[in-house]
């Protein structure tokens, strides 16, 4: 890991602050719980962790409307915490990746709270302000994400100001070169302190159209989006104007300048627009991002086909680029439920680590995705997500997926909490998979996720090998991996039901056997795969 391009396929396992470990009692995780878990975390193979909002924030969002980008929320700690958070971590080995949420802050960010006063004073010009038409409506027809009309009106001004988002959540005006300074300079605050690596959320809507022109209508056959429902009216727009600007592509550049000033750190940007892959390759160019993701493997569709599809669009469209891949994360339904159903198996769930781990590309893996933690049901008295409350009962929000990790399968917090009651309920599911459960049984999902992880890094053509695929029917999803002088093959029964497969011909093949998932084999000219099995082979040509 001291390789400068240690993020080519990094396994990046992605921690919940206020769902990981609660150290003080009050029901909600923290910063030194962090700490005590990063052992474990070592222990699974990953290569880097990525630490979701832990900055100063009023938490309408949850840490994703930052008051102040250089302060520690107390909730979760101190400035000391994470600097020992970050010096442990670099001692086992670990990556220490933080997000940064630059497109917009909270409402009580001291920068607002001045914006907002007059049309006159030093910040007046950071927020994107729009007089009202002349009938007092909002200046265009904008949707925020969260529902409904994504202006809000603030009196003291007379003016209409923008939030993509929840309206606490105010966007700033990137066409402001003072913005743009400021928020370099807050990324250097913690490029100083020793972070590796930024995921930026959102990252494509840093930038708005500045003659603020009407999204146009989207056909009701087309209104499906990546993060959020169709029912939602964010999804009855194409939205060409309000993210995804081509002056945002100037910015990308100024953030690969800075964090080309500290070698060995890395970009990973969240990016959803109209062309999520289209986008990815663009804002991943030389010069720009090192990684980028979108929603495209965190959608309902669990084909093999349809993977192949979106894979082959995104290598069809990169140069340098380099892809990060997810099936999981804090904002959508677990994969284990979206794609495994309501009890999904064992071996299902060993065989999302060995797909997304064999993918070209680095990996972000949610934590709980090693126990194969399934959706939780939180009912609606419990929501604390404001966007699953606002879209009840046809969306439940992303709490399903938040809710706090079980360590132990016995007492009130399972291990979490010492609290009586934890910010979201633990279910009983959860804590029948908990660490200690897992740990104790050889055959666990927890222990083959381990298993898998440090074979995967022994064969350099799963790390950073090219892809190639090949055909096969339904479920079945075949490429090769190839690097240097190392070709594998890879063969994943997506299905519930064993199948054989043709073998590929002009290829001599010699089985690897895979710790973790369950192994296919290979009888004369197939690949015999049970449900849910995988086959690696070594490749040479007759």
């Amino acid at each position: 890991m001291s390789d400068p391009a240690w993020w080519r396929g990094a396994v990046i396992y992605q921690i919940y602050p206020r769902s990981f470990l609660d150290t003080d009692g009050n029901g909600v995780g923290d910063l030194p719980g962090i700490i005590e878990k990063l052992d474990y975390v070592a222990s699974l193979g990953v290569d880097a962790i990525w630490i979701s909002p832990f900055f100063l924030s009023p938490m309408a969002d949850f840490g994703y409307d930052i008051a102040d980008y250089r302060e520690v929320d107390p909730l979760f700690g101190t400035m000391a915490d994470f600097d020992r958070l970050l010096a442990k971590a670099h001692a086992l080995g670990l990556k220490v990746m933080i997000d940064q949420v630059l497109s917009h802050t909270s409402n009580a960010h001291a920068w607002f709270r001045e914006s907002r006063e007059d049309r006159s004073n030093a910040k007046a010009d950071w927020y994107v302000w729009a007089d009202a038409r002349d009938d007092g409506t909002p200046p265009n027809n904008w949707m925020s994400l969260f529902g409904g009309v994504a202006w809000r009106w603030e009196p003291r001004r007379g003016q209409y100001y923008l939030h993509n988002f929840l309206a606490a959540q105010p966007d700033l005006n990137f066409h402001n070169p003072e913005v743009r300074k400021a928020t370099l300079d807050n990324l250097r605050f913690w490029l100083d302190k020793g972070v590796d690596a930024f995921r930026l959320d959102a990252i494509n809507f840093c930038f708005h159209d500045a003659q603020l022109r009407d999204n146009p209508a989207k056909p009701a056959e087309k209104r499906v989006g990546r993060g959020f429902s169709p029912d939602n009216p964010y999804a009855f727009q194409y939205h060409y104007y309000n993210n995804t600007r081509p002056e945002n592509l100037g910015f990308m550049e100024d953030l690969r300048r800075l964090t080309d000033e500290y070698p060995g750190t890395a970009t990973l940007g969240e990016i959803s627009s109209e062309d999520s892959l289209a986008t990815t390759a663009e804002y991943t160019r030389a010069g720009r991002l090192h990684m980028g993701y979108s929603f495209e493997l965190l959608v309902e569709d669990f084909s093999a086909g349809y993977i192949r599809r979106t894979v082959e669009t995104l290598e069809a469209k990169v140069d340098e680029g380099w892809p990060c891949w997810a099936v999981s994360n804090h904002d959508v339904v677990r994969a284990t439920s979206r794609w495994g159903g309501a009890t999904p198996s064992s071996d299902f769930v060993k065989l999302l680590v060995a797909l997304v781990a064999s993918l070209r590309g680095s990996v972000c893996v949610y934590q709980g995705e090693e126990l194969g933690l399934p959706e939780a049901d939180v009912p609606f008295e419990a929501l604390q997500d404001p966007y699953g409350i606002a879209f009840w009962p046809n969306f439940k929000g992303r709490d399903g997926c938040r809710t706090p990790m079980p360590w132990r399968d016995n007492g009130n917090g399972a291990g979490f909490t010492s609290a009586d009651k934890s910010w979201l309920p633990i279910p009983a599911a959860h804590r029948a998979l908990a660490v200690t459960r897992q740990e104790a049984d050889a055959a666990s999902p927890l222990n083959a996720f381990r298993q898998f992880l440090r074979w995967r890094k022994v064969h350099a053509a799963l790390v950073l090998g090219d892809i190639r695929f090949l055909d096969a029917d339904e479920p079945v999803l075949m490429f090769t991996r190839t690097h240097a002088k190392e070709t594998l093959l890879v063969a994943l029964n997506l299905g519930a039901i064993e199948v054989a497969a043709p073998a590929p011909r002009g290829l001599r093949l010699e089985q690897i056997a895979c710790p973790g998932p369950s192994n296919g084999r290979i009888e004369a000219a197939h690949l015999v795969l049970p449900a849910h099995a995988v086959v690696y082979a070594r490749v040479s040509t007759l």
